[in-house]
């Protein structure tokens, strides 16, 4: 009798120690967002000019995916990455500046949201760029802590003659510094990710880093300005190479490294000059070179460690994402345009999640990728708000007016429209792309308004 007992509590807790092991596992988050870094700015992806050995074994011990996207410019990007749908659908056109009286409509679901159904600490530790109003801040976006600028670095006094407001450094919600000095910010951005880390080190976590750099103006502490073979660009690199370093010395000792996903990637093409080979365009175009974007992920013993994945994945994807890993059903009661990409991270090798990936040329879809065709139905596939928002310019497609057909696999430039030679395949794609534009007009959800402006 004294051994059943024992035997009749084991099976009757079974089932329940069953349903506990089948819990997945509730990783810490660090989700590193770099401003205006391009595909092939870090070594990784191609550029031997700079040093970034931090990345470079991030890479090492992680996946990189080498069909990762973005959109032209910031606000755009960063609605994508928060909410998991294409900006169109949440009415975040382009860029916002400081006279904008819109931002992420507080209704939306952010990443932070997500996980905070889990119990995580969450922090934004950078550039917001989703609203500067009270209402608009992370902190009213299921963020515990941030600490940032909340548009770009060059939205200050004297920038561009646009005759603005001193650009403001926020903790919380209050103004703490207005002109902070640049070439801190990257310095004191990770000293603070390191802290939150180290404060909530018991507990899940969730840390996203969207730094200031490598957006203009350019600029970094002594340590490294003046330090690299690429001039104020690579110094920037050089330091937010630095800062991953940091994160990821932190997470080692603290014992913290296998069981934190770092996620390493930008918010679209670079601003200095152009993509690098074979990709073209830079920030502001839907070329290749202005959307496609290094994107690293890690997670040792879970992620297999120096493998690339070449299936078309985004931003987008991240919370759908997030949701599974963490065991959180994802909002019903809307549209998602991600995908949930775990098959994705766990086996480089697995099928693809989506197949097609719309450009968004501010608030319309203009351009569509299904497996290796890319079809635009005008220009290069951004309006012309947001080329001027990104200060730049682009050249139309060659090879005669739009449509413009380009296949990737044979063709990453995009040099030669091949439209004339496949109309089947046009049709196909121009009757997906509208098809797929409509829904999203039509069910396109509201930005927020800020108080007092309505």
């Amino acid at each position: 009798m004294k051994q059943t007992i024992p035997l009749l509590a084991a099976l009757l807790l079974a089932p329940l120690l069953g349903l506990a092991a089948a819990e997945p596992a509730k990783p810490n988050i660090v989700l590193i967002f770099i401003d205006d870094l391009g595909y092939a700015d870090i070594g990784p992806f191609g550029n031997s000019k700079v040093r970034t050995p931090h990345l470079d074994k991030l890479a090492t011990e992680g996946m990189k995916f080498t069909s990762f996207y973005a959109t032209p410019v910031c606000s755009m990007s960063r609605a994508c990455l928060m909410t998991g749908c294409y900006n169109a659908r949440v009415s975040i056109p382009g860029v916002l500046f400081p006279k904008d009286t819109i931002g992420l409509h507080p209704n939306e679901v952010t990443l932070a949201e997500i996980v905070k159904q889990k119990g995580y600490a969450t922090c934004c530790i950078g550039k917001w760029h989703l609203g500067w109003q009270p209402e608009f801040l992370p902190t009213r976006q299921g963020f515990d802590h941030y600490f940032g600028l909340p548009y770009s670095n060059d939205m200050g006094a004297g920038n561009r003659g646009r005759g603005l407001p001193p650009l403001p450094l926020i903790k919380g919600d209050k103004v703490i510094e207005t002109e902070p000095d640049q070439s801190q910010l990257t310095r004191r951005y990770t000293e603070d990710a390191v802290g939150f880390i180290r404060e909530h080190k018991a507990a899940p976590f969730f840390v996203y880093l969207p730094h200031t750099m490598v957006h203009h103006p350019l600029a970094s502490s002594a340590a490294f300005s003046g330090k690299s073979q690429q001039g104020d660009l690579g110094d920037a690199i050089e330091e937010v190479d630095w800062s991953v370093g940091q994160i990821l010395a932190t997470l080692q000792e603290l014992k913290l490294d296998d069981n934190t996903l770092v996620i390493f990637t930008s918010d679209n093409g670079p601003a200095s000059g152009r993509a690098a080979p074979p990709y073209r365009g830079s920030k502001g175009s839907n070329f290749e070179g202005g959307v496609r974007e290094p994107c690293i992920m890690r997670w040792p013993g879970k992620i297999p460690a120096g493998t690339t994945c070449n299936q078309i994945a985004g931003n987008i994807d991240i919370l759908p994402t997030f949701a599974k890993l963490i065991g959180v059903e994802p909002v019903k009661d809307r549209v998602l345009d991600g995908r949930d990409i775990t098959t994705l991270m766990f086996n480089a090798n697995a099928g693809p999640v989506r197949d097609t990936h719309l450009y968004i040329g501010g608030d319309k879809a203009a351009a569509i990728r299904q497996g290796d065709w890319k079809l635009f139905l005008k220009g290069d596939g951004a309006d012309k708000k947001t080329k001027k928002a990104a200060g730049t310019k682009t050249k139309p497609p060659k090879g005669g007016p739009v449509p413009s057909l380009y296949n990737l696999a044979t063709d990453p430039g995009e040099t030669q429209n091949v439209a004339a030679a496949n109309p089947e395949i046009v049709a196909r794609l121009k009757k997906e792309l509208l098809a797929r534009d409509a829904e999203i007009q039509a069910n396109k959800r509201p930005a927020g308004q800020a108080e007092g402006t309505k």
